[in-house]
């Protein structure tokens, strides 16, 4: 099958894949498609770097690699990111709503069927009217997924968070301040949650921005929730010790 059509079957089906493109070398021109389940399409890439698909998939970000005198572009394709927010509240619509500005997909659970409606959230791309044990079964997260809970009890917190934990997702946050934190903490050792997996749990979630509106807290939290997926602080740029762009990978 011709790279291209495959392509365009992954994108099709919201698959994740790099396609690799030789730029300067002896092979320059070639293609090479690697999905994530492991299939490839195309040649002329050598193992060092079609092997590197999966760690690029997981990183999701462009580069250039190099190998030897070859200069190879991997270029991941991927469906959105989603955020998952369990506790329709009114920050969950503005997160949903900041979440949909950067192309990402807003999923929103709650036990309580008379918040979790599209009249207070309209912003959602998903609505799930269940516990949260049911909700992440579910929407099965990922590696390219965040879960957000901002329910203030116990009943959602502890069963949200542990089951989270569960989960390959890349982000756990929860709101409320730090006696909150510290109470859940407890709460969730109690459910057996073992002490090493609490350092997962961002909590309070949100860079510290001053936030005080809805609003600004949901920008708080996403910007954190970009940084986390970039394997940044979220600092300042002025400070940044990294580089803004990465462009070449050994």
């Amino acid at each position: 099958m011709p790279v291209t059509k495959r392509l365009l079957e992954t994108i099709e089906r919201e698959e994740r894949a790099v396609l690799f493109t030789a730029i300067e070398g002896e092979a320059a021109g070639a293609h090479m498609l690697v999905l994530e389940s492991g299939e490839r399409v195309g040649d002329g890439i050598p193992e060092e770097l079609a092997g590197q698909a999966a760690e690029l998939i997981r990183a999701h970000r462009n580069v250039i690699l190099e190998h030897g005198d070859l200069r190879v572009f991997a270029e991941v394709y991927a469906p959105p990111p989603r955020l998952v927010v369990y506790g329709a509240v009114d920050t969950a619509e503005a997160l949903c709503a900041a979440a949909r500005l950067i192309g990402w997909r807003a999923i929103v659970g709650d036990a309580r069927g008379k918040f979790a409606t599209r009249e207070r959230i309209p912003s959602a791309d998903e609505i799930i009217v269940k516990w949260p044990e049911e909700t992440l079964a579910e929407v099965e997260p990922d590696h390219a997924t965040a879960i957000v809970v901002l329910t203030h009890d116990d009943k959602f917190d502890v069963p949200m968070l542990k089951a989270a934990l569960e989960t390959d997702a890349f982000y756990i946050g929860a709101l409320g301040s730090r006696r909150n934190q510290e109470r859940r903490r407890e709460r969730l050792l109690e459910a057996g949650v073992d002490e090493a997996e609490l350092g997962r749990i961002h909590g309070p979630c949100g860079l510290d921005i001053g936030a005080e509106s809805q609003p600004e807290t949901a920008l708080s939290i996403l910007a954190e929730i970009v940084a986390a997926r970039h394997g940044r602080e979220g600092g300042t740029l002025k400070r940044a010790k990294q580089r803004i762009h990465a462009e070449v990978a050994e």
